[in-house]
């Protein structure tokens, strides 16, 4: 079920009486105005409403959110309340769970998006609703009327789970015994808590944990998926993903990277599949935190791809991925290991998971797109002379994903450091990657040159059917643009007909006016020997 999210001007909210929440509180007027109405509104039907868990929870970590959630709880009849109160805020309603009695409500205010979340106890009193609730500092509760007027509400918060305290030592702390019975997904969210707060796991919770990590197998995969990304779009996803992998958790999410484990690479490396695959992760991260002044890759990073994920967790989802398809490919020539095609290979295995965690076409396709050409900035890195032509067809190939692309080969390079390896090599890597980092954002800003003709061109002056041909001929004309060779529309007609004349006369590439030939000279195998097993 959709909710609708309502755009209202603050304005245009109801009118209630002037009195503010406390300053030490720290919400905007349009938080304060919000919770004021729920509170007149629950005055009206004589109900005692708590704000619980995150908004208290944040608080007391200074932590402000562009989108605040805020919770409430009350004894009974939550989601007819909560209907009643969208009509009067003309917010978007939703019912969360008809069983246990939840409701949300989605209010749009300016720039903001307020999540409004109202559930019944999960027990007679307001003590057994905070015992079966997730950890200790989402059980913090205080009376939504104790917050208005003077005084330190803080004297009135209800805390029987010693939430605060546990804020103050950094801990993630299951509320009960029974936590991850009521919701196995749970065992994530400790997780991704963790990660968000840079906290540590309770012992006794990790041991809770082990117990019950199978439970997971019963989640939906969409709700999987979104604390995963919660933990993929942290700065220190690497050392919490590490974690899960030890207590065995991750293999029950990605079955998949059960084959990379023990698969050994050669002389050019020194881990085999899958350390080599969380070692490019943590190398991500280095390489991420290195461009935090950079204003521009920063934005790119931070690009929504989809549904409020972020390209920076997509890049380290393909950095997680980029290997997978080579345990299919592992092969051995003339005494050497090799593993021809596993980008290629890789991308079945991509598009399952993708579909499994339902992850958005938009996803799926810029994650494709990085693990097939993940190897392709080690190609170039290769040669002494970058020509043009061969930088445009990086570009054009990889598109708006070229940046990422660029990242993980530095990342996906450093972590490769076998005895074959040398500091030379690293450095002409990481050199002409750098360069072409910097050079993607530099065109970034540039106004792209308009095209020199279009497919109505070609079929009006050359009389053309709609074929195959017609692209080839503007991809060629494209190239040749971007490398200086032509500028004007009469030189891109003699390309084309020049073109047109070599498809008509001999099974040639037309796109390049030569016979296509397989690429297997000694220099080549010698690349592809290293580039294939790396």
């Amino acid at each position: 079920m959709k909710i609708g999210v309502l755009s209202d001007a603050h304005d245009n909210l109801p009118k209630v009486e002037r009195q503010d929440i406390q300053d030490i509180m720290k919400l905007p007027a349009s938080s304060k105005k919000l919770l004021k109405i729920v509170l007149v509104s629950a005055q009206k039907k004589k109900l005692k409403v708590y704000l619980v868990g995150g908004i208290l929870r944040d608080f007391f970590l200074k932590r402000d959110k562009d989108n605040p959630d805020i919770d409430f709880c009350l004894k009974k009849g939550a989601i007819n309340f909560a209907r009643e109160l969208s009509r009067k805020t003309k917010s978007g309603f939703v019912v969360l769970d008809k069983e246990h009695g939840a409701a949300r409500l989605v209010k749009r205010i300016k720039d903001k998006v307020y999540t409004l979340d109202f559930t019944d106890f999960r027990g007679k009193t307001l003590e057994e609703d905070l015992a079966r609730r997730d950890f200790t500092i989402n059980a913090i509760v205080l009376e939504l009327e104790k917050a208005f007027g003077s005084g330190d509400f803080t004297r009135s918060l209800i805390d029987p789970c010693s939430g605060r305290k546990d804020l103050k030592n950094k801990l993630i702390r299951a509320a009960g015994g029974k936590a991850f019975d009521e919701d196995p997904l749970r065992i994530l969210r400790a997780f991704s808590f963790a990660c968000i707060f840079g906290f540590k796991i309770d012992k006794q919770t990790l041991k809770l944990i082990k117990l019950k990590k199978k439970k997971l197998s019963g989640v939906s995969c969409e709700r999987i998926r979104d604390e995963l990304f919660k933990i993929l779009d942290a700065p220190c996803a690497f050392d919490y993903l590490a974690a899960l992998d030890k207590l065995k958790i991750l293999k029950l999410i990605f079955p998949e990277i059960e084959m990379m484990r023990g698969v050994s690479q050669g002389p050019y490396h020194h881990l085999d599949v899958w350390e080599h695959t969380l070692e490019t992760i943590r190398q991500l991260e280095i390489v991420i935190k290195e461009l935090k002044n950079d204003r521009q890759a920063q934005d790119y990073l931070n690009q929504v791809v989809s549904s409020e994920r972020k390209r920076r967790s997509l890049l380290k989802l393909a950095a997680f991925l980029h290997d997978i398809g080579k345990p299919r490919a592992r092969r051995r020539r003339e005494g050497k290991l090799i593993f021809h095609g596993h980008e290629r290979m890789a991308l079945g295995i991509v598009e399952d998971i993708c579909r499994r965690l339902r992850l958005s076409n938009d996803e799926l396709s810029a994650l494709k797109r990085i693990v097939f050409c993940h190897l392709r900035p080690g190609y170039l890195a290769d040669n002494e002379i970058i020509t043009r032509r061969a930088k445009f067809r990086f570009f054009r190939d990889t598109a708006n994903e070229a940046a990422s692309v660029l990242l993980m080969a530095i990342a996906d390079q450093r972590a490769t450091r076998g005895p074959l390896t040398t500091k030379a090599g690293h450095e002409q890597h990481e050199r002409v990657v750098w360069g072409l980092i910097r050079e993607y954002f530099r065109k970034a800003k540039e106004k792209r040159p308009a095209r020199l003709l279009t497919g109505d061109d070609l079929i009006r002056k050359f009389k053309l059917e709609p074929s195959p041909l017609i692209g080839k001929i503007l991809r060629e004309v494209e190239e040749l643009q971007a490398i200086g060779r032509i500028k004007t529309r009469q030189e891109a007609f003699k390309i084309a007909e020049k073109l047109i004349f070599l498809s008509q006369k001999s099974p040639f590439d037309c796109a390049q006016g030569r016979q296509v030939k397989s690429h297997k000279s000694k220099a080549k195998d010698k690349k592809e020997n290293y580039y294939v097993g790396h």
